[in-house]
């Protein structure tokens, strides 16, 4: 299978940018008309579906995340498989489960997301070590994409803390490449659209590998710079909004209303726009 990257560039090939629409199914959200004569779970499939099939012309990736789906348990679980699979093969996926753990319960996590559920790459927190990540990487085509850099309040906690006049996402970053130098798949990095600094400092360093970039949308990340900062390379950068195109609207024209709101975004972070 050829390597993630390539996967990925031939995605973008087909809708010129790097844009990743993320799946957040939140039911008090949902629309209305959905959620009246339909149970939960169903709700969520329904409103999914449809968010993929208004938005499949501008998206390169899906990002599915796992903690919508996990709330309506068995029943949910069920809906995340199904989901996946409505997704166009043109598009790739990625499992946003950020799984953590090492040995054997490493494996099976990884057998899950990209065995089992097929997901063409995972989200991991990288703080247990390169035997927590190690699982994920023998799957060949896929990306394994690190926490390296995040959006969130609390991320200067640990993120930037100095670890011999360098900050640790730095270290886990130059730490994560050496990882998957003979490795099937290839490590990748969420890092946030919040700092296009950090970002830039980020991709000097690891040119050649992989970045999942949430922020932008809702989470008000400037596209523009994401881009500037991250690069226009084919296969390089995917650019996740979630709430933004999935919530666009939250009355019966919600479908409409993503669409135009996944092409405005997918505009915004053109590969050729900002070459």
């Amino acid at each position: 299978m050829k390597p993630f990257s390539r996967r990925l560039a031939i995605a973008q090939q087909r809708t010129g940018s790097a844009l990743c629409v993320g799946l957040d199914p939140d039911l008090e959200r949902i629309p209305a008309h959905i959620k009246a004569s339909r149970t939960p779970e169903s709700a969520v499939e329904t409103f999914c579906r449809e968010i993929i099939a208004s938005t499949s012309d501008h998206a390169c990736a899906y990002k599915l995340n796992f903690a919508f789906f996990e709330r309506l348990g068995d029943a949910g679980f069920a809906v995340l498989r199904r989901v996946r699979r409505a997704v166009p093969p043109e598009c790739l996926t990625v499992a946003d489960c950020k799984r953590g753990d090492i040995g054997n319960s490493a494996r099976f996590y990884a057998d899950s997301a990209l065995g089992d559920l097929g997901f063409d790459s995972v989200t991991v927190s990288p703080y247990m070590g390169r035997d927590s990540v190690e699982p994920f990487l023998q799957y060949g085509g896929t990306a394994t994409f690190l926490l390296v850099h995040t959006s969130n309040p609390g991320r200067s906690d640990l993120q930037t803390l100095d670890v011999g006049g360098r900050p640790l996402y730095e270290r886990v970053a130059e730490a994560a490449v050496s990882w998957g130098a003979d490795t099937p798949g290839q490590p990748g990095f969420v890092v946030g659209a919040s700092d296009p600094a950090v970002l830039a400092r980020i991709r000097a360093l690891a040119p050649e590998t992989p970045f999942l970039i949430p922020g932008v949308g809702a989470q008000g990340g400037d596209a523009d710079a994401v881009m500037t900062a991250s690069g226009t390379e084919p296969g390089l950068t995917l650019v996740n909004s979630s709430r933004a195109i999935c919530y666009a609207s939250e009355g019966e024209d919600f479908a409409g209303a993503a669409a135009n709101a996944a092409r405005e975004a997918a505009l915004k972070l053109a590969l050729n726009a900002h070459a």
